[in-house]
């Protein structure tokens, strides 16, 4: 197991330094710097102005000297400086982190709690009016953007219950009854298309493990049919369920870029959409690149996961 999770954690590295690549030139893509919003549409300052500010911000070297500064940083653990706050941006991130770890944590508690039962009902009922129902819901919650479905849940809320989010974020530990009030409807919009995925795939794995020879045989023994789908067929099919939650975590934190738009929930997803229109490059670079840490670490977890439930894995 020890040298199996050694492999697993040496083969992120090579994905993390794609991605240091990817995000710096990414960000440097998108037309004008720090610079140029500086001076503004009027272009009242000198050129030596100009070029004192991109000296400044390391911006007159050439891209491969400023990746090389970048990452030498990195590897000694520091993400940079902000350029618009002056505030480090590992402060910034954890200053953040709270509210996007709940926002994540919650929408996936909604997903597994609605997914997974739903899925096991759907495999249970197959082909009649139920099973038609469910899988049509869950397509219907995919087939939705999770920016249009927060909109509307926000304009249900107000126009049925005369309630809305508020505006001004209070943590969890000062207000739980706040707190969970202002992170329902972000974790419901967030969540309930996770369920949908995990629906289909827990119904999908669930019925290729029901029609096993010792499925049957469990049944000729008598064994009631809830023992049967609870005790021999779900752990079975736990694999490809644990390998959505792992790619799905992903997407729970990209999809909370959106989210803490639409709510304006002071998180990590809405320092990532502030630093890109104020061109901060090193608080852009560290925040996505901290995300990205996360989701390998979810997917690494997952590998992990997979050598204690199959040992064959491990072994292969």
């Amino acid at each position: 197991m020890r040298r199996y999770a050694l492999i697993r954690t040496l083969s992120l590295v090579p994905t993390l330094l794609g991605v240091t690549v990817a995000v710096f030139l990414m960000i440097r893509l998108i037309p004008g710097t720090i610079v140029d919003q500086m001076i503004g549409t009027e272009g009242t300052y000198s050129e030596q102005t100009v070029r004192a500010l991109k000296s400044f911000f390391g911006l007159d070297a050439p891209i491969h000297v400023q990746y090389g500064r970048w990452m030498s940083a990195v590897l000694r653990g520091d993400l940079g400086t902000s350029w618009r706050t002056g505030i480090p941006v590992h402060q910034m991130i954890l200053g953040r982190l709270e509210v996007t770890a709940e926002l994540t944590l919650l929408a996936m508690l909604i997903a597994l709690a609605v997914g997974i039962p739903l899925g096991i009902l759907s495999a249970r009922r197959e082909s009649t009016g139920l099973d038609h129902a469910v899988r049509v819901a869950s397509l219907f919650s995919l087939s939705i953007p999770v920016f249009w479905q927060a909109t509307m849940l926000i304009l249900a809320a107000s126009l049925w219950f005369g309630w809305a989010p508020r505006v001004d974020f209070v943590s969890l530990w000062v207000d739980p009854a706040g707190n969970l009030a202002i992170m329902a409807l972000p974790s419901l919009a967030l969540g309930t298309a996770v369920a949908a995925v995990f629906m289909r795939m827990t119904r999908s794995s669930l019925l290729e493990v029901m029609r096993e020879a010792y499925i049957r045989t469990a049944r000729a023994k008598g064994v009631a049919e809830s023992g049967v789908v609870w005790i021999h067929a779900l752990r079975n099919s736990l694999i490809p369920l644990i390998t959505v939650v792992g790619v799905q975590t992903g997407y729970l934190l990209g999809g909370a870029i959106v989210t803490e738009e639409v709510f304006t929930l002071p998180g990590i997803g809405r320092l990532v959409l502030w630093a890109v229109f104020q061109r901060d490059y090193p608080l852009v670079q560290g925040t996505i690149l901290f995300i990205s840490v996360l989701f390998l670490l979810s997917n690494l977890a997952v590998d992990l996961i997979y050598g204690t439930v199959d040992p064959r894995i491990r072994h292969g």
